[in-house]
């Protein structure tokens, strides 16, 4: 009896989704651009993530010795950086090594400062916070550590890096539900069409005892496919696209990081097919609210 009425919702939603070609067709296709839109704009948030985290651990506080400071001096103060609790890194660089890095970048421009007396750099160390979003109050806590003239870590520049991608990421929360929505309110007055159209049935068949759910579920089945056809479409698009994307710039922008499809496509399509299906159900049952009222 159950695998014969399991059957039967079946074959009725498939049977609707026929009926209703040309408003199937037209929600699946809404859908499938909706989702389409809602997919690009994940990777499009996974990757501003990805290249702000990327540029985020290369951010570092440089703290400029003292040059009064003898070497074993030097050392304790060096020791006293790697105790601190926020700090991951913590490298020493020689006034001689930094003339050296201006040197291979600039080259002949820095010709002439050789020597300790000629060379105005100083001595520094470069600190790497475990959490990049520690460096402004661990740059104020070396700052006041004995030894250290000055610090330096693009003050103003980092505290608007961390505070767009916290933007970023609301932005995208909010535009990711308004399109979840959207999709969900195409399908449910897609199948509201197909439950008006049958809305006498309906009623007879709740009248001669049938329970909500045996008139529910091929409804909720049909729903369930406009919105599973309507996510496997752009997943298999999005796909493809992605993949030429990260191949076409890896050769033309080497300087732009992109999260690898192996990484990323896998994980949306699972996320599109269910949300999909998941929206499609949710709005079948919304829409039927009324006709299960006799």
């Amino acid at each position: 009896m159950l695998i014969r009425n399991w059957l039967h919702y079946i074959r009725e939603a498939f049977s609707s989704v026929y009926r209703n070609g040309w408003m199937s067709f037209a929600s699946i296709g809404v859908v499938a651009v909706t989702l389409f839109i809602l997919g690009s704009f994940i990777l499009l948030n996974i990757n501003v993530e990805y290249i702000a985290e990327d540029v985020k651990q290369q951010v570092e506080i440089v703290a400029f010795v003292e040059e009064s400071l003898a070497a074993d001096e030097v050392d304790l103060l060096r020791v006293s950086l790697i105790r601190m609790e926020k700090v991951e890194e913590v490298r020493f660089v020689s006034r001689e090594d930094a003339l050296e890095r201006l040197k291979e970048e600039f080259g002949p421009l820095v010709e002439g400062f050789e020597g300790r007396e000629r060379n105005p750099l100083r001595d520094s160390f470069e600190i790497r916070a475990i959490i990049p979003e520690d460096i402004p109050a661990l740059a104020k806590e070396v700052a006041e550590l004995p030894g250290i003239a000055r610090v330096d870590y693009g003050r103003g520049v980092v505290e608007q890096l961390f505070s767009i991608t916290g933007v970023v990421r609301l932005i995208g929360i909010a535009f990711m539900i308004g399109l979840a929505l959207t999709a969900m309110f195409l399908i449910a007055n897609t199948i509201k069409l197909t439950v008006n159209a049958r809305a006498k049935e309906i009623m007879i068949m709740k009248y001669v005892g049938a329970t909500e759910w045996f008139v529910r579920w091929p409804f909720l089945i049909e729903g369930v496919l406009l919105g599973f056809f309507g996510a496997l479409l752009p997943t298999v698009l999005l796909m493809l696209v992605y993949s030429e994307a990260v191949a076409w710039t890896s050769l033309n922008l080497h300087f732009l990081p992109l999260v690898s499809p192996g990484m990323v496509i896998m994980e949306l399509a699972q996320l599109l097919l269910v949300l999909g299906t998941v929206i499609g159900g949710i709005g079948s049952l919304v829409s039927m609210r009324r006709f299960l009222k006799v």
